[in-house]
């Protein structure tokens, strides 16, 4: 696969991201990994992109203050205009040695814009690995899923 699908960002959760008993709020989280799959779509696409939709977000446990969150992006899907985007969001207190911890995770649709901010044609991923091909089709099967409704 293309390089060019996945970024990472990371970030040491502030006092300003919580409410009064030092949790993050949820959508400081989700602000992070529309971020992140907006530059992994971004990079990928080579042009503007918005996100259509967010699946499968679920929290499973709380993000406290001065957290170290890393977030994953990846293209793992591309249709003709859209781009589906894997977000993992991973918690680590640097203060232990305790490895880091999923927190949570979704699915981003992102859908390329071009210059006049009509969806534009995006270039098909090359699939190298099980894995790749794996990822691809499972996000295939959740767009048929989708349509089905």
């Amino acid at each position: 696969m293309d390089k060019r699908t996945s970024i990472v960002m990371s970030q040491t959760m502030l006092p300003s991201q919580a409410n009064h008993a030092g949790n993050v709020h949820g959508g400081e989280i989700m602000k992070l990994m529309d971020t992140a799959a907006g530059a992994a779509a971004r990079r990928y696409a080579r042009s503007n992109v918005v996100t259509a939709r967010v699946d499968e977000m679920q929290f499973l446990f709380p993000v406290f203050v001065n957290a170290f969150v890393t977030c994953t992006a990846t293209v793992a899907y591309v249709g003709n205009t859209s781009m589906e985007v894997i977000v993992t969001v991973d918690v680590e207190d640097l203060e232990s040695e305790d490895p880091p911890r999923r927190a949570l995770s979704a699915f981003f649709t992102m859908v390329a814009l071009d210059k006049m901010g009509k969806p534009k044609k995006v270039p098909q991923l090359v699939l190298e690995t099980k894995e790749e091909k794996r990822l691809f089709e499972e996000g295939r099967q959740r767009r048929l899923a989708r349509q089905a409704k």
